[in-house]
């Protein structure tokens, strides 16, 4: 059996699959301690153990935020600030008494995605995560493209391509880059813009429902947002010129990005024409848990 994990910061998903059909046979979430290092790992151990107990053979993948340092196994940059430094790969099979595949939660996605998703039938895929953070996986004929710093896809932390505005230069991440592509086209990044402009909070999903009934702030600061996308990707498109783009987390659930982004990325790329699809991932929020089951694949 092929056993997932999706380990974000508010919770932990366990995912068991049949082998040969890839069908879904057991599912389990728990919530994640939120900054007790021991007590997070002793978390996903009792649930690997728990989802695996009726079966005698199975690989188990781990999906997580940030990823594992080339030289010392140490994760990195994590927007999980218990996990950061930690030695999580060792720890837990030590804890288990057997090997682990670890992966970035955005590498698990285009894992999914191109194995039995939405990029299925390309060679070179490019998964993109607009959610709580935004990051990228990228994988050719199926194999997860790493790198020699395990940093292949961290497109979120690149300063979103200019001219930058002056809201663009004042915006840090939380590791204290100015002007990252996360801050902007995250969720909490959309929320940010809207209180800047309008000194009222309202949640992403708000954003877009007034945008969509015609609130003309909501559609100035959706056009922004439209844009800032498109912006983003056309590095990703002059770099690598994927074949296609997948989009998962809860920003992607929004219809309008794959009419409008199409629209606006030309005149950021090295082409008068954009023939790459940009389309929603099939598997939706499973694709990250799915991800790391296929990771022995």
């Amino acid at each position: 059996m092929k056993i997932g994990i999706d380990w974000g910061g508010t919770k932990i998903e366990g995912i068991v699959l049949d082998p040969q059909t890839k069908n879904e046979i057991l599912r389990k979430r728990v919530d994640s301690p939120k900054e007790n290092y021991k007590e997070i790992i002793n978390t996903v151990r009792d649930l690997i153990n728990d989802i695996s107990k009726n079966y005698a053979s199975f690989t188990v993948g781990i999906g997580m935020p940030g990823s594992l340092h080339p030289k010392t196994g140490l994760v990195q940059v994590s927007n999980t600030k218990a996990l950061e430094g930690q030695n999580v790969k060792k720890d837990l099979e030590e804890l288990l008494g057997f090997d682990l595949r670890i992966a970035n939660d955005a590498d698990c996605l285009a894992v999914s995605e191109s194995i039995d998703g939405s990029g299925m039938n390309y060679d070179s895929v490019f998964a993109v995560i607009l959610g709580t953070g935004v990051g990228a996986g990228y994988t050719f004929k199926n194999q997860l493209v790493g790198g020699p710093n395990r940093l292949t896809g961290e497109w979120g932390q690149n300063p979103i391509p200019g001219p930058m505005d002056e809201y663009e230069k004042s915006v840090k991440r939380h590791c204290g880059r100015v002007g990252a592509i996360e801050v902007f086209l995250s969720g909490p990044g959309l929320e940010n813009y809207y209180s800047f402009v309008t000194n009222e909070n309202k949640s992403s999903k708000d954003i877009v429902e007034l945008f969509r009934n015609g609130d003309k702030t909501s559609s100035q600061i959706m056009d922004k947002y439209f844009e800032r996308t498109a912006r983003s990707l056309s590095s990703i498109v002059n770099i690598l010129d994927p074949d296609v783009i997948v989009c998962g987390g809860g920003m992607s659930e929004i219809e309008e990005l794959y009419e409008e982004v199409p629209k606006r990325i030309i005149p950021y790329i090295a082409s008068n024409f954009f023939n790459t699809p940009i389309v929603k991932s099939k598997h939706g929020s499973s694709s990250g848990v799915r991800g790391a089951a296929l990771l022995w694949d």
